[in-house]
C-alpha cells in the first residue's frame, strides 16, 4: 500500500498570498503612497509607526501594506476582520498585545480589516489602547472613514487613500505571476489584455484569475489562451460594485452630474456602468425622477412625465428590455433645459416655515361652509380670480398677514420656463398698477 495517500500535505497557497509583496519595494501601485519621498515610503524609512486608516476598494494592498509595516518596525502582527469580530476579540488582541510587550519588548501593530463594520462602542473600545501607545492601528475599509469611522479615532490616525491599480500595473503584476501560474501555455496579447479588463483594477482579482486560467489550461490539456478560452472560462464579469458602498454613490454622482450638465453620452455611459455593476433599475430610474424634479423642473415639465414612464416601462417589461426606457429618458434629461428654480424655491420656503412663527390663514381665504364662519367673515372679502381681468385679481394677498411677502420663485430664461417668467412680468405689472405689489 502506498503510504503516500494517507501523508498530511500543506494546502498550496492561493497565487495572491504566494505572490504577496516582502518588501515595500515589490508593492505594485500606490506609488503616491510608497514612491521616494511620499508619506507611507518615509514612515517605513523613519521606523516610526503611526495610527492610520488605509481607505480603498478591494484588492488595492491594504492588507499588505500592514503587514510589510509590521516587519519593518520588527513588530507583532495581529489581524482582526470587523465581519467575524466583537469587542471580546478586541479585548484578547489587546491582552496578546500587553503580553508580548511584556514577554519580548515588542510593539503590537493591530489591524482591522473592514473596520466600517464595527459599530461606535466597538471602534470606541480601541481609543485608550491607541493613546497609551500600546498598539498602533492600522484599520481598512473600502467606505469613506468620513462617515464610517468615529471622529476620535480619525483623529488618532492618519487617512490615505488607496487607488485602484491601473492596467500598466496590472500589466506588471500579470507578467509577475505568469511565470509561476503560466509558465507551460503561451497567452495571446488579446487574451492578457482582457482578463486585465475583468480584473478592473483590482490585483487579487486579476492573480485569481490567473490562477483560474492555469487550473482549465492544464484540465483541458491546452497550449494557448486566447479570447475565446478567457471567455469560456470567466463566466461571468463581476465590476466592483458595492451597491452600499462608495463606487455605488459615486456613479450615482456621476450620472447626475452629467445629466445636470447636459452631457448625454457621459450620462448614458454611468447609467450604463450601474446597470453593468448590478444596480437595481428601478433605484436608478428613481434617481432620474429625482434629476427631473431637481434639475430640469418647468423648464421642461414632460421631463419629470417621460422619468415617471421609464419606471412604469420597466416595472412592465423587467430587464433587460426595460432598461432601454430607463437609457432614454436619461438622455432626454441631458438634452432638456435646465432650471433648478423650483428646487431651490421648495428649499427657501421650507427654511423659512421651519424658522417663522405659525400665522394664520387670512380670514377672506379661509373656506366658509357653515353659517357661523360666514358671519364671523371667513372669504367675505374674497376675490374670484375667474370674475377678474385676464382670470387674475390684481394686488390680492394671498400671504397670512402682517408678513413681508418673500419671493421664492424665480424662473430661469431657459425652456418654458421663460414664457412663466413673461407671464409672472405681465402679473407683477398688473399688481402695480392696481396699486400694490403682488403677494402671491
Amino acid at each position: 500500500m502506498n503510504s503516500d495517500l494517507f501523508e498530511k500535505r500543506a494546502p498550496q497557497a492561493p497565487l495572491a498570498e504566494a505572490l504577496r509583496p516582502r518588501t515595500l519595494d515589490d508593492v505594485v501601485g500606490q506609488t503616491h503612497l510608497v514612491g521616494p519621498g511620499k508619506p507611507l515610503r518615509l514612515a517605513f524609512e523613519a521606523k516610526k509607526p503611526h495610527s492610520m486608516i488605509l481607505w480603498g476598494p478591494p484588492g488595492v494592498g491594504k492588507t499588505t501594506l500592514a503587514r510589510l509595516m509590521a516587519e519593518a518596525f520588527n513588530a507583532e502582527f495581529i489581524a482582526i476582520s470587523a465581519v467575524f469580530s466583537g469587542v471580546k476579540d478586541i479585548r484578547e488582541a489587546v491582552q496578546r498585545a500587553e503580553l508580548e510587550l511584556q514577554q519580548h519588548g515588542r510593539h503590537t501593530i493591530l489591524f482591522v480589516d473592514e473596520v466600517h463594520r464595527f459599530n461606535k462602542a466597538q471602534q470606541d473600545a480601541f481609543l485608550p489602547y491607541v493613546e497609551q501607545g500600546l498598539i498602533t492601528f492600522v484599520g481598512a475599509t473600502t467606505e469613506n472613514p468620513s462617515f464610517e469611522v468615529i471622529s476620535a479615532l480619525l483623529s488618532r490616525a492618519a487617512v490615505y487613500v488607496l487607488q485602484p491599480l491601473t492596467d500598466a500595473e496590472l500589466g506588471q503584476l500579470f507578467d509577475r505571476a505568469r511565470p509561476q501560474a503560466l509558465n507551460a501555455v503561451n497567452v495571446s496579447a488579446t487574451a492578457r489584455q482582457m482578463m486585465i479588463g475583468y480584473a478592473d483594477g483590482d490585483a487579487r482579482r486579476l492573480l485569481n484569475m490567473v490562477e483560474q486560467m492555469a487550473t482549465a489550461a492544464a484540465e483541458t490539456g491546452i497550449r494557448e489562451i486566447d479570447e475565446g478560452f478567457v471567455k469560456n472560462t470567466l463566466t461571468q464579469n463581476v465590476r466592483r460594485f458595492d451597491k452600499g458602498g462608495d463606487a455605488f454613490y459615486d456613479q450615482i454622482s456621476a450620472l447626475h452630474k452629467s445629466v445636470r450638465g447636459s452631457a448625454p453620452d457621459a450620462a448614458l455611459y454611468w447609467l450604463v456602468r450601474m446597470l453593468d455593476g448590478g444596480a437595481d433599475p428601478l433605484y436608478v430610474g428613481r434617481r432620474l425622477i429625482r434629476m427631473a424634479a431637481e434639475d430640469i423642473g418647468l423648464a421642461d415639465p414632460r421631463a419629470l412625465r417621460i422619468a415617471l414612464d421609464a419606471c412604469e416601462t420597466y416595472e412592465r417589461l423587467g430587464s433587460p428590455e426595460g432598461e432601454l426606457a430607463l437609457a432614454e429618458a436619461a438622455l432626454y434629461l441631458a438634452v432638456a433645459p435646465k432650471s433648478n428654480a423650483a428646487y431651490v424655491a421648495y428649499n427657501d420656503a421650507r427654511e423659512l416655515v421651519r424658522n417663522d412663527k405659525s400665522r394664520a390663514v387670512p380670514e377672506h381665504l379661509r373656506n366658509a361652509p357653515t353659517r357661523l364662519m360666514k358671519e364671523l367673515g371667513y372669504g367675505r372679502e374674497y376675490r374670484y380670480a375667474h370674475d377678474e381681468p385676464d382670470a387674475y385679481a390684481a394686488g390680492e394677498n394671498y400671504f397670512p398677514d402682517e408678513m413681508t411677502p418673500p419671493e421664492f420663485y424665480a424662473p430661469t430664461p431657459r425652456g418654458l420656463e421663460a414664457k412663466i417668467k413673461e407671464r409672472l412680468d405681465h402679473l407683477r405689472e398688473l399688481d402695480r398698477k392696481a396699486g400694490k405689489p403682488r403677494r402671491s
